[in-house]
């Protein structure tokens, strides 16, 4: 799969990061959909827009991301719904400005 201008990513784990593993169980820190502060911000790049491959990311990278790419949340009539960047659980298309930093030979660059 491959956009003509996006990023096409996946999350690196689950959506959000609020389980704490101590000792042998699983402490889950957060229950709470719309808080910012656990939305997992890191993904690997599955492929890169047709238009602007030469940015210097390539597909397998690690890239941070803008906490609202995976994160959940309530409209005003109550019913959860997905990012706008939302393609299915494992995939997300998200534009170059929802990128911060990417990962390369274990050095974080800036994008």
């Amino acid at each position: 799969m491959k956009s003509i201008y996006s990023f096409v990513v996946s999350p690196k784990g689950d959506r959000y990061n609020n389980v704490k593993k101590i000792g042998n169980q699983e402490l889950v820190l957060n229950t709470e959909v719309n808080n910012h502060e656990y939305v997992n911000r890191e993904a690997v790049v599955i492929s890169t827009p047709i238009i602007g491959e030469d940015l210097g990311i390539k597909p397998g990278d690690t890239v941070i991301t803008h906490f609202n790419v995976f994160r959940r949340w309530y409209d005003v009539k109550g019913r959860e719904r997905n990012s706008k960047s939302y393609f299915n659980e494992e995939t997300y298309i998200i534009n170059h400005d929802q990128i911060f930093l990417y990962k390369k030979k274990n050095k974080w660059l800036l994008y």
